[in-house]
C-alpha cells in the first residue's frame, strides 16, 4: 500500500517527464505565445540594431530556426557588453508589432557572457560563412545558423528513426563498439590496444602477442553491428541498432568519414529480397516526409532551394547488377572488376530519375554472409540503394541460412559462433545498413558529409 502511494506521488510530481524551468525556451514562446505575460528567455544575440530610443536584438537559444525579437528601451541599465554573440538573460512582456510579429519588450537584460568579436571571434553578424570556413572552428560552429539547423535536423531524424522502429515492434540493441571481428572483411579496421606500457607488460602472457595481450584476441573498433544483431534476431525477432562505426579508409572525399553513425536492422523470417526492399523504401519515405513536417524551417535555413523530392510519390526502381552494367556500357562507362564506382552510381540515379535498387550482385563483390541466389549460383541476394547526391545510401542482403554453404565461405575460425547460429533453431533473416550522415546529406542537400555531424573525423583530422 505504501509502495502504491509513493508511485502516485512520484507520477504526479513528474507528470510527463518535463524538468521544470524558470525560463522559457524560444521554440515554446513562438509556438504558444502568451501575449502580455511576463516571460523569461535565455540565449545568444544573433544581431543588434541600435536606434534612437530602442535597441533591437534578435535572440536565439538553439531550440528552433526562428529568432525572437527583443525590444530594449535605452533607459534600461544596459551593460555595454551587450553585443553580437553575447549570451543573455532577458525578462519582459510579449506583444505583437503592428505587422503581427511577436516581440518581447524587455524589462531586465543581463549579459551572461560577453563576446568581443575583435578578440578573435571568427563569425561576423549578417554574414553567411561558407561551410569550408566554418569547418575550421568545430568548437564554435554550432553558433552559426547553418550548423545549428543541421544539428536540429540530425536530432529529429534520430528521434524519427527510433519512433519508426519502436512502432514496428523492433527491439533496439546496443551492439558493442569493441569487437574481435571485421564484419565486412575489407581490413579497414582500427586496432585497439592499451596506450599504457606498464599495463601491457603486466598483462603479457607466454604465447600472446601485443595485439591480443589485453582482450585475449586481436580487437578492433566496430565496422558494423550486423553479426551481433543476427545473434539476437535469432532469439528475439526483429532488431535494430543505431550507433558509431569506424572505417580506416584513406579517403578525404566529400562522402567519407572515419567515424560515422550507422542504422542497422535485422528482420526475422525475411525470406525474399523484395520484402527487404519494400521495408527499406517504406522506412525512407516515412523518414523524409516526417522530417520535412517537423523541421521545414531548418531545411529552408540550410538550403532555400530544398524542396520535397518528386520521388517521394514514386516507387523506387529496381535493376539487376547486369542490367545496371548494360546501361552504363551504353553510356560509354565500363564497370571494372571491383564493381560500380561512385560516378557510375550517380549516373544510374540520373538515368532513373529516382532512387534505384541494384540487386543480384556477383558473389565476389559482396561479403561472405550474403545468401546465394536461387536464380543464379554466381550471384547473391544483395542490394544497394542508390540516391541523388551521394550514390549508395543503403546496403543490405538476405543472410546465408544454409549451414553447409556458410561453412564453406566462413573467413575465420573466430566466426564459428556465427555459423553455430544456423545449427540451433535457425530462421531466414535479412537486413540492411544505412549511414546516418549520408541520409542527412540527401535530406538537407548538404554536399559535404563533414557538415552533417558536430565533430567529423577523417584522415589527418581528429581535432578536439
Amino acid at each position: 500500500m505504501l509502495f502504491k502511494k509513493v508511485c502516485v506521488n512520484l507520477s504526479s510530481y513528474f507528470k510527463i517527464g518535463l524538468v521544470p524551468k524558470k525560463y522559457s525556451i524560444i521554440a515554446s514562446v513562438l509556438d504558444k505565445p502568451k501575449i502580455g505575460e511576463l516571460t523569461e528567455v535565455k540565449g545568444w544575440v544573433k544581431s543588434l540594431r541600435i536606434q534612437k530610443e530602442f535597441i533591437f536584438a534578435d535572440v536565439n537559444d538553439g531550440s528552433c530556426a526562428q529568432k525572437l525579437q527583443i525590444i530594449i528601451p535605452k533607459n534600461l541599465d544596459i551593460d555595454d557588453t551587450l553585443t553580437y554573440g553575447s549570451s543573455v538573460h532577458i525578462t519582459g512582456k510579449l506583444s505583437k508589432s503592428p505587422r503581427g510579429q511577436l516581440e518581447l519588450l524587455a524589462e531586465n537584460v543581463t549579459v551572461l557572457g560577453k563576446c568581443v568579436v575583435l578578440d578573435g571571434y571568427p563569425f561576423n553578424p549578417r554574414t553567411i560563412h561558407p561551410p569550408e570556413y566554418i569547418r575550421q572552428y568545430l568548437h564554435l560552429r554550432s553558433r552559426t545558423n547553418y550548423m545549428a539547423a543541421v544539428l536540429r535536423v540530425r536530432h529529429a531524424v534520430t528521434k524519427h528513426i527510433h519512433d519508426y522502429f519502436s512502432k514496428n515492434n523492433f527491439l533496439n540493441i546496443h551492439t558493442p563498439i569493441l569487437t574481435s571481428n571485421d564484419c565486412e572483411g575489407a581490413g579497414e579496421v582500427f586496432k585497439v590496444q592499451p596506450e599504457n606500457e606498464e599495463t601491457m607488460k603486466a598483462m603479457m602472457q607466454e604465447g600472446r602477442n601485443r595485439d591480443s595481450v589485453y582482450f585475449g584476441a586481436k580487437t578492433f573498433l566496430t565496422v558494423s553491428g550486423q553479426l551481433h544483431l543476427e545473434a539476437i534476431c535469432r532469439g528475439m525477432g526483429d532488431v535494430y541498432t543505431l550507433g558509431p562505426t569506424f572505417r580506416a579508409e584513406n579517403s578525404r572525399s566529400r562522402l567519407h568519414l572515419s567515424e560515422f553513425y550507422m542504422l542497422e536492422a535485422e528482420i526475422a523470417f525475411c525470406d525474399s529480397i523484395e520484402k527487404l526492399q519494400s521495408f527499406i523504401e517504406h522506412f525512407l519515405k516515412y523518414l523524409f516526409v516526417v522530417t520535412r513536417n517537423t523541421n521545414d524551417a531548418d531545411l529552408y535555413l540550410i538550403d532555400k532551394n530544398n524542396k520535397a523530392p518528386s520521388w517521394l510519390n514514386k516507387q523506387f526502381l529496381t535493376l539487376t547488377y547486369d542490367e545496371a552494367r548494360n546501361i552504363l556500357a551504353a553510356k560509354g562507362l565500363d564497370v571494372s572488376d571491383e564493381g560500380i564506382n561512385k560516378e557510375q552510381e550517380l549516373t544510374l540515379v540520373d538515368y532513373c530519375q529516382a532512387p534505384v535498387f541494384i540487386v543480384q550482385w556477383p558473389k565476389n563483390l559482396k561479403s561472405f554472409y550474403m545468401k546465394e541466389s536461387p536464380l543464379d549460383g554466381t550471384k547473391v541476394d544483395a542490394l544497394d540503394l542508390l540516391a541523388p547526391l551521394t550514390g549508395e545510401i543503403v546496403g543490405g542482403s538476405l543472410r546465408e541460412d544454409d549451414y553447409t554453404k556458410l561453412e564453406k565461405k566462413l573467413p575465420s575460425d573466430a566466426l564459428k559462433w556465427y555459423l553455430e547460429l544456423r545449427k540451433f533453431g535457425n530462421i531466414p533473416t535479412g537486413g540492411f545498413g544505412l549511414g546516418l550522415e549520408r541520409i542527412l546529406q540527401v535530406l538537407c542537400n548538404v554536399p559535404n558529409i563533414k557538415d552533417t555531424l558536430p565533430f567529423p573525423r577523417w584522415p589527418h583530422n581528429c581535432d578536439m
